[in-house]
């Protein structure tokens, strides 16, 4: 596995996420939980994206 991907800087925002997405989805259906998770996925490779330079 590439160093690059262990770094803190994506483990620790995704851990995060996982929990937050589970605190938040209780009272939601499965496919609510779904498009939120899809949703908020493509926020966070979008942020990545523009952090890294478009690289």
């Amino acid at each position: 596995m590439p160093p690059d991907l262990m770094r803190p800087d994506i483990i620790v925002p995704f851990v995060m996420y996982c929990a937050l997405l589970l605190w938040v989805g209780r009272g939601l259906s499965w496919t609510a939980k779904l498009a939120t998770a899809a949703v908020t996925l493509v926020l966070i490779i979008c942020v990545l994206l523009v952090e890294r330079g478009w690289r």
